[in-house]
This record gives C-alpha cells, sequence and structure tokens, in this order.
C-alpha cells in the first residue's frame, strides 16, 4: 500500500493511536481575561457620565470665587491679624464677614506661632466657627527637607 491512515498499523509495527489530550491550554484564556478586565476598566468610568441635557445660554456674569484664602495669624503675645491688619478679637468677625461679603464657605487659614497657648488658638478659631464660617483649616510647616522654609498650604514665606 502506497500509504496509511494515520493512526492505523497493518503488520508489525506498534499501533500507535492518537488520545485526546486532557489537560486545558489556561494560557490563552487568562490572556483573554485579562484584556477583557483591562477593556472594562477603563470603560466603565465613561458610561456614568449622567443625564445628557442641554443647559441654556446665558449672558450672566460668572460667579466670583475666592481664589486665595484669607490668612488669620495669632503671634506668640496673642495678638491677631487678619492678613496683615492688627485686630482684637471681638472685632475680627466683623472684620473676616466684611473681607468676605458674608460668605461662609469662604476659605480662612489661621497661622499659629508654635509657641502659642493651645487655648488661644482654640478660642480664635471657635469665634470663627460660631460666627459660621465652615472652611477654617490650620498652617503647619513641613518638619525637614528643602520646603521647610515655607508654609505647607501656600502661605507667603516668613521674612529673613
Amino acid at each position: 500500500m502506497a500509504g496509511q491512515l494515520a493512526g492505523k498499523s497493518h503488520g508489525r509495527g506498534k499501533r500507535r493511536g492518537y488520545r485526546a489530550m486532557a489537560e486545558i491550554n489556561m494560557t490563552p484564556f487568562i490572556d483573554v481575561m485579562l484584556v477583557l478586565l483591562i477593556v472594562f476598566m477603563v470603560a466603565a468610568p465613561m458610561l456614568t457620565v449622567g443625564v445628557p441635557v442641554d443647559l441654556p445660554k446665558t449672558n450672566a456674569a460668572p460667579l466670583e470665587q475666592q481664589k486665595d484664602p484669607l490668612f488669620v495669624t495669632v503671634q506668640t503675645d496673642g495678638r491677631v491679624f487678619v492678613q496683615e491688619t492688627p485686630v482684637e478679637l471681638g472685632n475680627m468677625v466683623p472684620l473676616l464677614i466684611a473681607v468676605t461679603n458674608n460668605n461662609p464657605e469662604a476659605r480662612i487659614l489661621v497661622r499659629g506661632d508654635a509657641k502659642i497657648a493651645y487655648g488661644k488658638m482654640l478660642e480664635v478659631m471657635g469665634t470663627m466657627s460660631a460666627a459660621g464660617f465652615k472652611k477654617v483649616g490650620l498652617v503647619a510647616e513641613m518638619p525637614n527637607g528643602p520646603t521647610a522654609s515655607s508654609a505647607r498650604v501656600g502661605a507667603p514665606k516668613p521674612a529673613r
């Protein structure tokens, strides 16, 4: 015979047959799953855009937003400054209301000397909080490194 069928032997040779492979190659399956995972991770934020709305046009001026926060400074001797203006604690709230145009959402950052009494800082911050100012924060310096001379939140560098 000129050709034999694969898997069949006639005569002398050992019987050779093809057996089904019992193992599944997992590598292509894992590759496909990882690609699908990445595709869904990238696509998911794009699906939650919200309801499309055609907004009306207007000629009104944009609302003013306070770009720089106000700084209230408390020195070691207890003196209080709003920006660079010295002020008594009793007169601080009316001045803050005037400067912020009665905006309780204005950002106010309190800079206190490291040696100041804890009670004085609480008194100043409590006065602002009682007046209705909601965004009152503290400013601190980095403990070491090249940025240690400048304040953490963007306060002006101290004079040398």
